[in-house]
């Protein structure tokens, strides 16, 4: 049986940049150099929007405290962000029916990844939500893009089998310290000595100000651990 530790693996940035990246590569191989950039903008804007929510709550606590919100979901936006894209080119030959199956799947596939979350008690339900809400914007966005504009057929037979083998390898894949990185670049921005706490954050008021110093007391790590602390 899958264990969700595995499953919420398939949202890890190890996969899904890779993911990304690989798509558009084989856009600019196809000279698809506009669907290209259209897609990297577009994915690079998803990962800017949580990177930067996060960034706003590790140094300065500021968040949404009365739906429990302290960031995008990244495992939530990269994985719906990627799989129905990675499903619309590989499908690119199919009937459109079947096409719309294929994201379909991809953004039930992130559903699926933004459950996981919550079993690991890495997010919260807003932040999976919004998580998801975002990877949504970002794939349908370029699905309608594609649409009107894509004219090579961008995944061949191998491409599709190296796509296929790479996702299989994800619950095996060990996750990148992503928290711990941006944890130490956001305090260095910021000037604090230690990230916001989680930890009865609803009780404690946000640093306002940059470069302002809490007392050790009140800074305490997050209360979510392990495969919460992945971005």
């Amino acid at each position: 049986m899958i264990e969700w530790s595995e499953i919420t693996r398939f949202g890890d940035v190890t996969i899904t940049c890779f993911a990304a990246l690989a798509i558009a590569a084989w856009l600019l191989a196809e000279n698809e150099n506009r669907l290209a950039l259209c897609w990297s903008l577009l994915f690079a804007t998803g990962m800017a929007v949580v990177v930067a929510t996060k960034m706003a709550f590790i140094g300065w606590g500021i968040g949404i405290r009365a739906i429990d919100f302290t960031g995008f979901s990244g495992h939530a936006m990269r994985s719906t962000a990627v799989m129905p894209v990675l499903f619309y080119l590989m499908l690119e030959k199919a009937p459109r029916s079947v096409r719309g199956v294929g994201v379909l799947f991809g953004l039930v596939f992130g559903i699926v990844v933004g459950i996981s979350r919550l079993a690991v008690h890495a997010h919260s339900v807003s932040e999976v939500i919004a998580g998801w809400m975002l990877g949504a914007a970002v794939s349908v966005s370029f699905i309608w893009v594609a649409g009107n504009t894509l004219r090579n057929q961008v995944f061949n037979p191998l491409r599709v089998m190296v796509s296929m083998l790479a996702l299989l390898t994800a619950p095996y894949v060990h996750p990148a310290p992503t928290q711990q990185w941006l944890t130490k670049i956001t305090l260095f921005v910021s000037g604090h000595d230690e990230a916001f706490p989680r930890r009865d954050w609803q009780q404690l008021r946000p640093r306002i100000e940059f470069g302002q110093r809490v007392p050790a007391s009140t800074s305490t790590m997050p209360a979510r651990s392990g495969a919460a602390t992945s971005l």
